[in-house]
């Protein structure tokens, strides 16, 4: 069995990359990210948690792709709601790029539950250091429609839930020991940062073995809306279909471009403001 990759900053391994994991297909197979960690060694992301076995850690996932499930769990389905049905795909490593302590590159399929190619992607991820409690993973990814048919992506909003429930994009499932606390650039709390387009999105809390961590997510697209949540769970998601599908055009691309800054103890606004101003000037 080959060894999961990692991130590093410095000596530090702040991630560790899950590259095929062995999954229930109704789990939505997909690489992921867990455990993330603080350079302390706080760990800020779950995966399998009890109210939702298909979070898994730090992912791209989406439930709506051309009718294929490519989150895991139920399905929502207009004047019906969640049901399980057998729509289930993977996302699949094809291939190695660039390979380094901080980055790893490489290219993937979206496929739907025949293995029928939905989207190929190529996807980056790297660490960086940002301060001595604090270091910044990217995400960058391009997503490509094949020549011969649009893709459309959905959200269970879009398929009729109401209460702003428009997941699926680059979904972080954070852990924390009760409700944390988020808030943004000008603004606070889940009702405020759900659905919202604002610059960056903050998360703090506590684990369960005591340590406390803030996460702080940048990088909209265009179209692209915050989904939060902090009473159900934690969990932020860069949310590609919030309100109304969106579209990969065929032959066409769907650029992203996130970066999370991960940072132990509780940063209020003006750390957070110098800690992004920092890395917009480097």
């Amino acid at each position: 069995m080959t060894e999961e990759p990692t991130l590093r900053v410095g000596d530090v391994e702040v991630a560790r990359y899950v590259l095929h994991p062995d999954l229930d297909p109704r789990h939505g197979p997909r690489p992921y990210l867990h455990p993330v960690r603080t350079l302390a060694g706080t760990p800020v992301t779950d995966a399998f948690p009890a109210d939702h076995v298909w979070h898994l850690g730090a992912s791209l996932a989406v439930q709506d792709v051309d009718g294929t499930n490519l989150w895991g769990g139920r399905t929502y389905v207009r004047d019906i709601g969640y049901t399980w049905r057998d729509d289930h795909g993977v996302i699949a490593h094809t291939g190695w790029g660039d390979r380094g302590p901080d980055r790893l590159e490489h290219e993937l399929q979206w496929r739907d539950r025949d293995g029928r190619v939905l989207l190929t992607e190529h996807r980056r991820l790297g660490a960086a250091p940002v301060a001595p409690d604090v270091w910044r993973l990217d995400v960058d990814y391009t997503l490509t429609a094949p020549v011969e048919r649009d893709v459309h992506l959905g959200s269970p909003a879009t398929n009729g839930r109401p209460g702003g429930a428009g997941y699926g994009g680059f979904f972080w499932r954070a852990v924390a020991d009760g409700e944390p606390s988020v808030f943004t650039n000008d603004n606070e709390g889940e009702q405020a940062a759900n659905g919202s387009a604002a610059p960056w999105v903050a998360m703090t809390g506590v684990t369960p073995g005591g340590g406390a961590y803030t996460l702080v997510f940048t990088g909209l697209g265009s179209g692209d809306r915050w989904f939060v949540r902090t009473a159900m769970y934690p969990g932020v998601c860069v949310a590609f279909a919030f309100d109304h599908p969106a579209v990969v055009p065929a032959g066409g691309d769907r650029p992203g471009r996130h970066a999370v800054l991960v940072a132990d103890g509780t940063l209020d606004r003006a750390r957070i403001a110098a800690l992004l101003d920092r890395r917009d000037g480097a």
